[in-house]
């Protein structure tokens, strides 16, 4: 995992925020976890993602697209549809997911 911030990118672009509580067990999500990355990875259009969990169990995952289509072909993926099928079987407390299209964004990296 990178500690580093996704790059800002010039807007107008798409940002998908998925807040989630996951379950006690989490058998096997890890694995589908990683294919899901090697699938939204070859999209076309897909930037990039942070996520960070706090101690108490809160995630937040934030994945930016280039437009609405690409973002699109990653809600329509059938494997990916059946990743949040499993999700919502197996994984999550809850969760929720907003879609909003970035109008600015910049970035700082400290220089040595």
């Amino acid at each position: 995992m990178t500690t580093q911030p996704v790059a800002a990118f010039e807007p107008p672009y798409v940002m998908a925020v998925f807040s989630n509580v996951r379950t006690a067990d989490d058998t096997g999500f890890d694995e589908l976890n990683d294919r899901m990355e090697e699938i939204v990875e070859a999209i076309p259009g897909y930037l990039g993602y942070e996520s960070a969990r706090t101690p108490g169990g809160l995630g937040i995952t934030v994945a930016y697209f280039r437009d609405h289509e690409a973002l699109t072909v990653w809600r329509e993926n059938l494997q990916h549809q059946a990743a949040m099928k499993r999700g919502r079987a197996d994984w999550y407390e809850s969760y929720t997911l907003h879609v909003a299209t970035v109008e600015r964004s910049h970035g700082f990296v400290r220089n040595g």
